[in-house]
């Protein structure tokens, strides 16, 4: 038997994927939302948990899920399984930050999800071909981390001057790498470039 805990935020969306999973005689469905993953887990740790990226506190989870993965003894510890969508990179970089094994496209079909289960339960990975170019841009990170602190200082609203003052550089070097990050990420202008790089889970 699989156990699986089942986290969304939205009750209803939550309720319909655990009847989905519960086809499955072989599969043992629990669900929460984020309020009750770290209880869930520790009271009754299960082999795989499904969460999906579109939801509001989907970063928290990845984040609490992060800290509960790690095998206490030896087991492989619990599998994250993510529903996905291909045009949200950065959503797909957090999810591969937390160790997630599998990469389902939440609009693909709805036959073969619990053979994906199964598959990841048992120690394999699963990248669904929709997400694979997604998942490649999200990990592909153009930027040196000079750029990226530069840019990140600038998506806070700190302006050239601040900039070069914190990171003890010359104003004409801040804006260099500015430069250097809009041309990188293909941006129009630096409201772009930081755009960007925030969907792709850069920032």
């Amino acid at each position: 038997m699989t156990t699986v805990l089942l986290v969304h935020a939205v009750s209803l969306w939550r309720a319909s994927l655990a009847c989905l999973l519960s086809t499955d005689k072989d599969l043992q469905v629990r669900t929460t939302d984020k309020g009750g993953v770290r209880t869930a887990m520790e009271e009754y740790p299960s082999d795989i948990l499904v969460t999906d990226l579109d939801c509001p506190d989907s970063v928290e989870v990845l984040t609490l899920m992060e800290s509960l993965r790690r095998p206490a003894s030896g087991d492989r510890g619990t599998a994250l399984v993510v529903l996905a969508r291909g045009d949200r990179a950065g959503d797909l970089r957090r999810a591969s930050d937390a160790g997630a094994r599998g990469y389902i496209d939440k609009f693909g079909p709805a036959d073969n999800l619990c053979e994906i289960i199964h598959k990841v339960a048992a120690g394999g990975r699963h990248i669904d071909e929709s997400l694979a170019f997604g998942l490649l841009q999200a990990t592909e990170v153009p930027l040196s981390p000079r750029e990226l602190r530069v840019l990140a200082m600038a998506a806070e609203g700190e302006s050239v001057s601040s900039i070069a003052g914190a990171l003890h550089l010359a104003s004409g070097t801040v804006r260099n790498y500015l430069a250097a990050a809009i041309r990188k990420t293909g941006a129009r202008n630096r409201l772009d470039a930081i755009r960007l790089s925030k969907e792709f889970g850069w920032l």
